[in-house]
Formats: C-alpha cells, structure tokens, sequence
C-alpha cells in the first residue's frame, strides 16, 4: 500500500493545481468583493467541484471504459428531452427540472466531459493512419461532433454549440486527419457562409450587427469603460464605481475579466492571462507523456482547447473584439456548472496521469 501511494504522489501532476488554485482564489476574492451572497453560494459550488474531481479522480476509469458509449447516449438522450420537457428562462429551453426537489439540471454542461470522453474512446478504437483520417473515419467522427451541436443549437444555445464544434474538430486536427479533407471543408464553408448566417436566429444576427458595428452594445461599452479605467495598476474597491455602482452587467460572471481589470489594471490582466497561457502551454506539453495512448493525447487536447476557446472568447467579448455570447471564464466566472464540468475534466486528466503504473494501463507504453 505504501508502495502504491508513493507512486500516486510521483505520477500526480502537482503543476496543474499549481496554476488553477490562483485563478480560484482572486474569482472568489473578486466575488466576495462583489456580492457576499454569491461568494458564499460559490463556495457550494467549490465543495461539490472538489468532490466531482475526487470522484472522477479515484475510479477506475480504463477499466470502465466500455460506459463511455452508455454515457454519451445517455447525455444526448438528456439533450432530447429538454425539447419535450424542459424548462424555459430568458427565451431559451436548455434546463430539466429533478423531480420532487425543484433542482435543475443543463444536459449541455453533462455532455461536455461525455463528449471528449467518446471522441476519446472512438479515437483510441479507430486511430488514424500514417495519413491521417481518411473520408470514411472522418464522417463517422464527425456524426457524433455533429449531433450535440445540432441538439445544442436547436435549444438554443448556439455558444456551446460552437464551443463543441470547434473542440471536436481541433482534436480531429492534432491527432490527424488528411489535408485534402480540410481544405475541401473550408471551400464548403467559404461558399455557404451567407446561406449559414440566414439560418440563425434574430437575436443570434443581432449579437454579430452589434459586433460589426461601429457603435458597440451597452454591455461591451460599460466593460470597456471599466477595463480603460483600470489603467496600469488598477483601483481601489471604493473606487472601481463602474462595477460597485451596478454599471457593468454582470460583474461577477460574463464579465468578471472587465471588473478584474478594473480592479487591477492592465498589470493583473497580463498576470491573469499568463496563468492562463502556462496552463494552456502545460496541458498541450502532457500530449508528449500520452503520446502511444490516443485516449489520453484526445483528453489532453480536448480540455486545453475548451480552456482556450473559453478564455479568448470570453475576454475578445469583454473588450468588443468578439460578439457577446454567454460564455465563462474558466475557473473565474462565478457559477457552479462550468466550474463543476472543468473539475470533472481535471479529475479525468489526474487520473489517466496518476495511475499510469496499474496493470490496466500496461496495454499502453509511456516514457515514465
């Protein structure tokens, strides 16, 4: 037993809690700063996070491998019902409700780590060839990247399902698919654009006149007002009036960035973004420990372009570089489904680290 655990603590990667725990900090000292309600509300959710990543931390997940296809259905299923028997808010159907305790519950947050997951176990059972994927793979991949963006955006929910779009099929780019099946695809795109953007919602159309015009929406205007006010070395709490006089909407999620600026300038935007950059950069560098194991290079890859998608949406929004979609800032944004979903991928990535020496894991060689 002794054996076992000295080997968890030398396979466990310490640097990633290294990186995010700094980033939980200053969300919950913003928070807290901001609304004393939601900071202790958020405080929840970190427990139940927490507990997620132990759960997902401590099963045994390559040997459970054959539920990963149970899962994804079983999310998409959730995704379906919504239709049926979900509930609307602010004009949108993206929630079920748990009977009996009035607890509700987003299928399209549950089907984040179920998505990697399968693009994971499908990759592993169908790696490419020498040349990358060829036509035949690449569809078949490409189905179960297409259904939960269709389901998703049908809600809808056309941020996510964008998100998914591009996760999917940026892991199809790192693990490999044939050049010629790129370039055909964005010729496809480049010539169906107009006919894409008729298909979309009126206020979805709105969010892009809004970005592509001069004059920029009243939430981006009172978030640039406030990052601009920061200046190099921030402000005071007495004095970040742009967040604590109620003028930048939604302070402490959607643009939680624009209030951390104000706060701390451009010096703690530039700390803020550098953390996240090095835990980027960290994430793509474990591909090279995972590199004979397809499911892990699929996790890796997966978790640090949803990181990378989140962040630069979220913050290209907050200083009108970006059209405003409802979209977190990773570990930052005061909420409890994505903080709970990434702790979920967190615990996944640890385990497949962590346990690298059970016999499980043997099929697969690594440079241990």
């Amino acid at each position: 037993m002794l054996q076992i655990d000295r080997r968890i603590f030398t396979h466990f990667d310490f640097l990633l809690p290294i990186l995010v725990l700094p980033i939980i900090g200053l969300s919950f000292y913003l928070i807290n700063e901001a609304n004393t309600i939601l900071a202790n509300k958020q405080m929840v959710y970190f427990t139940v996070g927490f507990l997620a990543f132990l759960f997902f931390f401590l099963i045994p997940i390559r040997k459970i491998e054959w539920l990963i296809p149970m899962f994804f259905w079983l999310t998409i299923f959730l995704l379906v019902s919504v239709d049926f028997f979900g509930i609307s808010k602010l004009g949108a159907r993206r929630w079920l409700e748990i009977p009996f305790v009035h607890f509700t519950i987003q299928p399209s947050e549950i089907l984040k780590p179920a998505f990697v997951l399968m693009m994971a176990y499908l990759i592993k059972h169908n790696p490419p060839e020498d040349e990358g994927y060829d036509w035949k793979s690449f569809i078949k991949l490409s189905f179960y990247i297409l259904l939960p963006f269709l389901l998703i955006a049908k809600e809808p929910d056309l941020g996510t399902a964008m998100v998914l779009l591009i996760v999917g099929y940026g892991i199809l780019f790192v693990i490999g698919v044939n050049k010629k099946i790129w370039i055909t695809i964005f010729i496809v795109l480049a010539v169906s654009g107009p006919f894409l953007y008729n298909s979309l919602h009126d206020y979805q159309k709105k969010r892009i006149t809004d970005f592509i015009s001069e004059k920029p929406s009243y939430h981006v205007r009172q978030s640039i007002i406030a990052i601009g006010s920061g200046g190099l070395n921030g402000k005071e709490k007495e004095e970040a009036t742009q967040t604590h006089f109620k003028f930048l909407p939604i302070a402490t999620s959607d643009f939680i960035f624009a209030y951390h600026v104000e706060r701390f300038g451009f010096w703690g935007a530039l700390g803020l973004i550098g953390i996240y950059a090095l835990l980027i950069l960290h994430l793509i560098t474990l591909n090279f420990k995972f590199r004979k194991d397809y499911f892990g290079q699929v996790m890796t890859s997966g978790i640090a372009l949803l990181i990378f998608v989140y962040m630069g949406v979220n913050i290209s929004m907050t200083i009108g570089l970006a059209p405003v979609v409802g979209v977190p800032l990773p570990f930052f944004s005061y909420g409890g489904s994505s903080f709970i979903t990434f702790m979920i991928f967190f615990g996944i990535l640890e385990n497949l680290l962590t346990f690298r020496f059970d016999r499980t894991y043997k099929s697969v060689k690594y440079n241990i």
